[in-house]
């Protein structure tokens, strides 16, 4: 993410009214007291045959065509969980599918009900595969990850040895067009020539968008006692690109897997966006097309605070708008025994950086959390002379986007008014960094319910507001997603790392767990759009098999 130095001179025209997607709105924090998954899929001890907890107790939600042919059990309040995703099968659709799967027909899922009553208000599925259930995706992912994690890491390695700054990210983008390339897929790189998108599945879909940054910091890499250590001077992943990348990647593999055996119901678009710390690459991700016919984007981010297996979540603002502020004041100068026959510029400069940041934050709801901080303030060179100008910079930072919209015209009224009291000139140049990401609560839901499936009831953790910059927040903008916060650390840890430090590192089995976590919640994104209701409609082919 962008600190407080980096926001750059982007701002492209403000975006209409958008709103929301319709649907059903989000839920922010945890349910207290869930149970963990169990590793190998078995159901909670629920007590007698038939005494456990329905769809219509936990969600209100009736499941139907093939997710109703999977037994399932939507354990997670919120868009529902695709087919695969849910816990495991009913006791009385798992017999019939045991069934079916010895004798060779197929299972009819409206037969029976809970306890073996039939119920005929579900609409029976059509042509769904025998291999299917809860347990579905976590196998699949077992047997990808194991062949695959090492190389993963080993890429993450590569990575990390070789980074690159924005707009610079060449032999990044080649290694990773190499490896997708190497999968059947086909990459698109960028007009600039880095960064590149890439498309995994059909087209006649809702389409999901998975986003990675691949750019590094201009920061020494300060690790000792690793073989991955950054090999350029000056240039380190300090910041989680080198993960964010490898995780986005490895779902990308493994959804290409499930996408020529015709099992996605849409379309997963890879970014991998260069120039995230400089900012504005997202901007040319856009410009590219890349977010034309999304309907959704989720992104990953590293979280050094937070231990591997846990997931950061929090609807509304996550991260800040962040810009920049030139202030430049000028007068007549002259002698300081005689600050009545000139303009006090220096006074006059005071003023403006101890009034205009209280000013500025009566202007909006005190919930935009907008701040002012300056960050270097210089004038004059003498102790006797009034200077003839002077300057101030800083940063402006908020969670709301209409105030961060506003904000440039109330700084420039503000400040002109402040200066005429002194009889300065006061000019302001103003700087678009990024806008606020804002996390809408459906896909929070999403990123929650996977997180549920994959890595357990207890997963998902409250995540605090930040007001560091996330060029994330461009796309979410002009279309609906949610930026998690992905732990990092190592279990047990003692030491302290934070982001944009020469010694940032990771525990690198995060890899896996972010792999998982995109990948449910790409399919889970996918199968809520290919529903947008509770219509009686089926879905065929429903199986991660």
């Amino acid at each position: 993410m962008p600190g407080p130095e980096d926001p750059g001179p982007a701002d492209p025209a403000r975006r209409g009214d958008q709103g929301q997607a319709p649907g059903r709105g989000g839920r922010d924090g945890d349910r207290p007291g869930a149970r963990p998954a169990d590793p190998a899929g078995r159901p909670p001890d629920s007590g007698p045959a038939g005494a456990g907890t329905s769809n219509d107790q936990t969600n209100g939600r009736t499941p139907f065509g093939a997710a109703f042919a999977q037994g399932a059990q939507m354990t997670q309040p919120g868009p529902g969980v695709m087919p695969g995703l849910e816990a495991p099968t009913a006791p009385a659709v798992a017999q019939a599918e045991d069934q079916s799967m010895a004798g060779g027909g197929a299972a009819d899922p409206g037969a029976a009900g809970p306890a073996g009553v039939p119920d005929r208000s579900r609409p029976p599925a059509r042509n769904v595969p025998a291999m299917l259930g809860g347990a579905a995706l976590q196998l699949q992912l077992d047997a990808f990850l194991t062949d695959h994690e090492d190389a993963l890491i080993a890429f993450r390695r590569d990575l990390h040895m070789h980074p690159e700054l924005g707009y610079a990210e060449h032999r990044t983008t080649q290694r990773i067009v190499e490896r997708l390339a190497a999968a059947g897929l086909r990459p698109r790189v960028l007009p600039q020539g880095t960064g590149l998108i890439c498309d995994v599945g059909p087209e006649d879909g809702p389409t999901i968008a998975l986003r990675a940054d691949i750019d590094a910091l201009p920061l020494q890499d300060e690790k000792e006692g690793v073989p991955y250590r950054s090999t350029v001077p000056g240039v380190a992943h300090a910041c989680g690109h080198d993960v964010h990348t490898t995780m986005v990647l490895g779902a990308g593999l493994f959804l290409a897997q499930q996408a020529r055996a015709g099992l996605l119901p849409g379309r997963v678009r890879l970014l991998f966006q260069p120039a995230e710390e400089t900012p504005g690459g997202a901007l040319d991700v856009m410009a590219a097309g890349g977010i034309a016919g999304v309907d959704r984007a989720f992104a990953l981010h590293c979280d050094p605070r937070v231990e591997v297996g846990h997931l950061g979540l929090r609807t509304g603002p996550i991260t800040a708008a962040c810009d920049k502020v030139y202030v430049k004041v000028t007068g007549p100068g002259g002698h300081t025994a005689r600050p009545h026959l000139t303009a006090d510029l220096v006074y006059a400069l005071a003023k403006i950086v101890t009034e205009l940041p209280s000013a500025l934050s009566r202007r909006v709801d005190p919930r935009s959390s907008l701040s002012l901080v300056w960050g270097r303030v210089s004038a004059g060179s003498v102790a006797n002379a009034i200077p003839d100008d002077g300057i101030a910079e800083g940063t402006v930072r908020c969670l709301d986007d209409e105030a961060w919209h506003r904000a440039p015209e109330m700084m420039k009224s503000l400040l002109q008014s402040v200066a005429a009291a002194y009889d300065v000139e006061a000019s302001l140049e103003y700087v678009r960094g990024v806008p606020p990401t804002v996390n809408e609560a459906d896909s929070v839901q999403m990123f929650r319910d996977a997180a549920a499936q994959v890595l357990g009831e207890d997963a998902a953790v409250p995540t605090p507001q930040s007001l560091g910059g996330e060029d994330f927040g461009w796309y979410l903008e002009s279309i609906p997603g949610a930026l998690a916060r992905l732990g990092v650390r190592a279990p047990g840890s003692s030491g302290e790392y934070d982001l944009h430090r020469g010694d940032f590192d990771v525990d690198e089995s995060c890899i896996a767990v972010g792999v998982r976590v995109l990948t449910a919640t790409a399919l889970t994104a996918l199968w809520d759009g290919g529903r947008p209701g509770d219509a009686e409609t089926t879905v065929e082919g429903a199986a991660l098999a």
